[in-house]
C-alpha cells in the first residue's frame, strides 16, 4: 500500500503593493516515516514545538492532513533572532486499502504517530490447505 504527498494548492493573485508579497503563515512539511505493518500503515511525523490544541489531523476524501501550529514559549520580546519558529503542514493520498473510521493518532514529545488500519479484506490472511 503506497502512500504519496498531495502537493498544496496555491492561488496566485497579482501583487498590488509591496506588503502584499510577504506571506502571512509560512508552512513546513514535517518529515515523517511511514510504515507498513500486516494491520496497516503507521505514520510518525516530527512536529516540535507544537501543543496538542493546535494540532489538526482530520481525513475528507481520502486525503490525510496533518496541521500543527508552533507556540512559541520565549517570554518576553526578542532583541535578535536568527531563526523563526514556522508551522507544520502535510497531505497524504489515501488508498481504498485504509479503513478510514478506524484511524487513530496519538502525540507524544513533539512526535505524531497516526495508525492507519487496513480494511478487513485487505489484511493477509492465511489459508490453511486440507490434505485428501
Amino acid at each position: 500500500m503506497a502512500e504519496k504527498t498531495v502537493p498544496v494548492a496555491t492561488e496566485k493573485q497579482p501583487v498590488t503593493t509591496r506588503e502584499d508579497i510577504r506571506e502571512s503563515e509560512r508552512y513546513l512539511a514535517p518529515p515523517v516515516d511511514i510504515y507498513e505493518t500486516p494491520e496497516g500503515l503507521v505514520v510518525v511525523a516530527d512536529m516540535p514545538g507544537v501543543e496538542k490544541d493546535s494540532l489538526v489531523v482530520h481525513v475528507e476524501d481520502n486525503i490525510l492532513t496533518l496541521e500543527g501550529k508552533v507556540c512559541h514559549a520565549s517570554p518576553g520580546q526578542p532583541v535578535w533572532s536568527e531563526y523563526e519558529l514556522v508551522n507544520f503542514y502535510r497531505r497524504f493520498e489515501l488508498t481504498d486499502e485504509v479503513d478510514q473510521d478506524k484511524i487513530k493518532a496519538e502525540y507524544k514529545h513533539g512526535v505524531l504517530t497516526i495508525h492507519l488500519p487496513k480494511v478487513e479484506q485487505a489484511k493477509p490472511r492465511k489459508i490453511s490447505v486440507n490434505v485428501a
